[in-house]
């Protein structure tokens, strides 16, 4: 296997036939930024918020479905390394399911699931930088109207970040990763500490307490949620327009993010219950504050509250970028309306796709709200994406490129597909209500089309026939 030796040309030659149109979007990031974007988005959310609600499905093993889950998601960026190196476009998902499949309306459907996943996740981090704004301030509200009315007020100003400009997005993005980064190794030192001088249990780490449930049963369920907390790679192959040489650094900068996040996360998870106890762990949306409690209660609590409202708003501000950008380039592609395509002749960001889905986040804010129901949400939509990149790792053998690419083994798309498929279905216990508001947001998607199908027919102007390739052919 190697690396492809050809670069994205096409994209420049195609450049002089859109510009006159709208201005283009900025290519800012090379491999350093790539790399803080990729463990940014991946770290955040997930591990600050979710730790307690896994401990609740699995008890003391808590770390197991973060394991299986990286593994999971580590398969999947395997399949994902081979497409973008053999196809070196920037619509990701989208353009392979194209390629293998040839269906406007399915490659639309996996452009816009993952577009919702974007906004499901930042929805998330909404909810729990609300949460840590209520710790951090010593408020005495944990639920209800004031939850909320924070949640939207932390959305507004991430609209407005993504607004200014990717380039101001993506250096805000690293000091927010710095920020986060610190927080989990404070955690991590922490628990050595403890290890050192005796404190905390570590015994609980290999225990399970799963109630009703069978361990296996509890681990499923618990990877499921757990799984929220390791996507975030794929977003980087959405933002390929506006990255620096995408096919040349994407495999090793995507392995060494995904590897580094996934340690991070079993040994702060390790710690985390060998410092609280399950039944403590597992109460609100602020897990790891109770971490810095129990294991140094000499730590200022305000500070640590900070760090954790900083990791999460980074999930939030690459996700609503992710997600604006890619419902631009749908539009761009006249399959959605072309108000949504929109470029501001200053900022050069596109700014109806930014408010369009910024309120739908605010929709999500204000009528689920729930971190585990968001979270899994997410995790839904883009198990379903996953498992059919897997498949087309799979077809697309069949089209073979003049250029050398990354080449997976055969297995590993194979148990990609299974793994993926299987933790999408209700086997994987997951909750009804993450169903239903996928089903919503899909549905969103739906009517925009069958809109934009009618408006075309009666401008004359054919059915839609969404071409990813050119979504990558805005510069």
């Amino acid at each position: 296997m190697g690396s492809t030796t050809d670069s994205n040309a096409s994209s420049s030659n195609a450049s002089g036939a859109s510009s006159s149109e709208q201005p283009s979007l900025k290519r800012v990031m090379g491999p350093g930024l790539l790399l803080l974007f990729i463990v940014g988005d991946i770290l955040g959310t997930g591990i600050y918020a979710l730790t307690g609600k896994v401990a609740n499905q699995v008890g003391g093993a808590v770390w197991l479905p973060f394991l299986i889950a990286f593994l999971v998601a580590i398969v999947t960026a395997f399949s994902y390394l081979e497409l973008v190196t053999k196809f070196p476009k920037a619509a990701g998902a989208a353009l392979y399911t194209h390629k293998a499949f040839g269906v406007h309306f399915l490659t639309y459907m996996v452009a816009f699931a993952v577009m919702c996943s974007g906004i499901t996740s930042a929805s998330t981090a909404s909810r729990a930088f609300a949460a840590n704004f209520v710790e951090a301030f010593d408020l005495d509200f944990t639920t209800g109207i004031g939850i909320t009315l924070l949640g939207l007020a932390f959305m507004t100003v991430v609209g407005i970040i993504n607004f200014r400009g990717v380039s101001e997005s993506v250096k805000t993005n690293v000091v927010l990763t710095c920020i986060e980064l610190s927080g989990l190794l404070i955690i991590i030192m922490i628990g050595l500490w403890a290890l050192g001088v005796g404190d905390g249990d570590f015994s609980r780490v290999a225990t399970f307490d799963t109630g009703e449930r069978s361990p296996v049963g509890a681990v499923i369920a618990g990877t499921a949620l757990a799984f929220f907390a390791m996507v975030g790679f794929e977003d980087s192959v959405n933002m390929a327009e506006e990255c620096k040489e995408p096919s040349r650094i994407f495999p090793k900068v995507l392995l060494t993010g995904l590897l580094v996040t996934g340690a991070i996360y079993v040994f702060v998870s390790i710690t985390a219950i060998a410092l609280v106890p399950v039944s403590d762990l597992g109460e609100g949306d602020t897990p790891l504050l109770k971490v810095v409690q129990a294991g140094a209660p000499g730590f200022p609590i305000g500070i640590f509250a900070f760090i954790t409202m900083f990791a999460v708003a980074n999930t939030a501000l690459i996700n609503m970028l992710m997600a604006s950008r890619l419902l631009y380039g749908m539009s761009r592609e006249k399959v959605l309306p072309p108000p949504f395509g929109r470029v501001h002749a200053r900022r050069r960001t596109p700014y109806v796709a930014i408010v369009f889905t910024t309120l739908v986040a605010f929709g999500l804010i204000t009528f689920v709200g729930e971190v585990p129901e968001l979270g899994g949400t997410t995790a839904l939509l883009l198990l379903c994406v996953f498992t059919i990149v897997n498949i087309t790792v799979l077809v697309l053998r069949k089209q073979p490129v003049e250029h050398k690419h990354f080449r997976v083994p055969t297995i590993l798309p194979i148990v990609g597909t299974l793994t993926c498929g299987f933790l999408a279905t209700p086997f994987a216990d997951r909750p009804i209500v993450q169903y239903q508001i996928a089903g919503v947001l899909l549905g969103i998607g739906v009517v925009l089309w069958a809109g934009t199908v009618l408006v075309n027919k009666r401008l004359g102007k054919g059915g839609p026939e969404l071409d990813p390739e050119k979504l990558a052919e805005h510069e």
